[in-house]
């Protein structure tokens, strides 16, 4: 009996066992050259998809050519899987409140940042493909064509800054929901100029009223059937959400069946996944958010395959000097119009200052939307302007793709939104016994009574246990080396001696020390130590044994609990 996916099943994928072999080995070369790129390029400040995206060009069409145009092709779900990946995420982002407050924001900022765009590089690109070819009409069509491609903006590469940098804020929420919308506005704007164009060139078009419908398909039809996947796999984690194994394979299940509905039915697969993650992270809050923290867990390799292919795509080497000086305007034209855009509609809107002033870092990328507007008109206006607008796209995605997350990170980073999207577990994993010392000198005065000597009288230790914060204390003996530890349960059974303990010293009632921590110990060691000996209070020493201070753990959640009332703030203060 025939296959019925046989059919489905792309003649590129379709592999003898040394083909399959080979192809194995080529994962294997772009996953560790990708990733080796990714951290050499964050070595050096750099966001690590410039290094994904290098590399890619390196082993690409431009470089080593060691990925052929086949194994490009047969790769290409990579690429649909991890742009569902990332419109899923994107889409988590958006939740209801949030839209409530930004919306009219939002809107204002979309209209004006793909529009302005489209006006500046088309009358420049007019202007000077006239000047060269002297023929008005070609020289219209292509600005009107390139004027409305450039306003798309690629969601990955912004995102994938965003989230390597932790960023949260206002800026970041507006790079959000600015990525998640403007490729409608992209389509529309290209139906128009391609409708004005086709008569003017003879390029083949669909009435304006047809390709709308067609839009209006596309867009409303994606959103209905992420919606439908979001719906049924919301079902689905109400009933097992405590699993987080079987949750996470019901999320990738969902989300690849709604990817692969999406290119059977000729929908939009990143608004589809987007509309899955929308409804889960608005219906049922509480118990998806790990499956958004799961999945964003198991990314990584596929963003490294995808923006390594990324590169690989493009080939520099094709663009004439005439070509390259249309790519240079349109790269300068868009990247002033993507500017004045967004900042005149973040000022008529009344946005937060850094939105003001930030926004037009972070909308520099270009790829997916654009690449693929750039095909269609390769295809509608072949016999004219076609090829021009396809050298055009490939070449400016190169450069695009480089400078748009170094920019992104300079406007997160201007705005001081970066390292803020974190929990308490985050700020866990990354401090030390150090950052609690010096956090809790500067604002109760912990560790720095802590020490006590051993020949000190009990007399002196009731004192400073009345008078300080400390419940435990270390006692540093005659060799300048930790003795021992002295805590509130010492204190009880010592006042029970009575007036005998007017005349005891420390050192006649320490204890043991057990366990001793190092100011580089990290907070997760820290508590397993807690834990681990069901202590509250653990000495700190250096590497010769001298006693620092004692950690103490209602100090380490005094700490923890700060650092997120801080970060907040700074949020509060950020959104004005």
């Amino acid at each position: 009996m025939e296959n019925p996916f046989e059919k489905i099943l792309p003649e590129a994928l379709r592999f003898s066992s040394l083909q399959a072999a080979q192809f194995v080995l080529l994962l294997g070369i772009i996953l560790f050259a990708g990733a080796a790129g990714g951290w050499l390029f964050k070595k050096l400040k750099i966001p690590q998809v410039v290094g994904y995206i290098v590399i890619g060009i390196i082993i690409g069409s431009s470089g080593m050519r060691v990925l052929g145009p086949g194994v490009i092709a047969a790769l290409d779900p990579v690429s649909t899987i991890s742009l569902s990946l990332i419109g899923f995420l994107v889409g988590a982002e958006l939740k209801i409140g949030t839209i409530k407050k930004y919306g009219k924001q939002f809107v204002s900022i979309l209209i004006f940042e793909a529009v302005t765009p489209a006006i500046v590089v088309g009358l420049i690109v007019t202007l000077i493909a006239y000047s060269v070819t002297k023929n008005i009409v070609h020289a219209a069509a292509l600005g009107l064509l390139l004027g409305a491609i450039c306003s798309a903006t690629a969601p990955a590469a912004t995102t994938d800054v965003l989230v390597e940098y932790r960023a949260r804020g206002p800026l970041t929420t507006t790079v959000y929901g600015l990525v998640a919308m403007d490729d409608a506005v992209a389509l529309i704007l290209y139906t128009v100029a391609s409708t004005i164009a086709a008569p003017l060139i003879g390029g083949h078009s669909l009435p304006v009223g047809i390709q709308l419908l067609n839009i209006a398909r596309d867009i409303f039809g994606s959103i209905l059937l992420g919606g439908i996947f979001g719906f049924i796999l919301l079902i689905i984690t109400r009933l097992i959400y405590s699993d987080e194994g079987r949750s996470l394979t019901f999320a990738l299940g969902a989300l690849f069946l709604c990817t692969g509905f999406s290119q059977v039915l000729n929908l939009d697969n990143i608004l589809a996944a987007m509309s899955v993650g929308f409804v889960l992270v608005n219906f049922a809050p509480g118990k998806v958010q790990s499956i958004f923290s799961l999945v964003s867990k198991y990314t990584p390799p596929v963003y490294v395959l995808f923006f390594v292919l990324v590169g690989a795509k493009l080939n520099i080497w094709i663009i004439t000097p005439f070509l390259g000086i249309l790519a240079i305007v349109y790269v300068l034209g868009r990247t002033a119009g993507k500017a004045i855009g967004s900042m005149f509609g973040a000022w008529i809107t009344k946005a937060p200052k850094t939105v003001q002033k930030y926004l037009p870092f972070c909308l520099l990328s270009q790829a997916g939307v654009a690449i693929g507007l750039s095909i269609a008109a390769g295809n509608d206006f072949a016999d004219s302007i076609g090829p021009e607008i396809l050298l055009i796209i490939t070449a400016t995605t190169f450069i695009v793709q480089l400078i748009g997350p170094i920019f992104v990170k300079i406007g997160i980073t201007k705005a001081q939104e970066c390292g803020l999207n974190v929990t308490i577990d985050d700020i866990k994993k990354n401090s030390r016994v150090t950052d609690v010392m010096v956090r809790n000198e500067k604002i109760c005065d912990y560790n720095s009574p802590a020490i006590i000597s051993e020949n000190e009288s009990l007399f002196n230790l009731l004192n400073k246990f009345s008078h300080n914060p400390n419940l435990n204390y270390v006692v540093k003996g005659a060799d300048g080396k930790l003795a021992g530890i002295i805590t509130l349960e010492h204190l009880k059974e010592i006042m029970q001696i009575g007036e005998f303990a007017e005349t005891m010293l420390v050192m006649d009632v320490l204890a043991k020390a057990d366990v001793t921590c190092l100011p580089s110990t990290t907070l997760p060691e820290a508590y397993d130590i807690f834990d681990e000996h069901d202590i509250e209070a653990i000495p700190i020493i250096d590497a010769s044994g001298r006693p620092l201070g004692i950690l103490e753990k209602n100090a380490v959640d005094h700490f923890l609990h700060t650092q997120i009332i801080n970060l907040h703030r700074k949020l509060e203060d950020l959104d004005r």
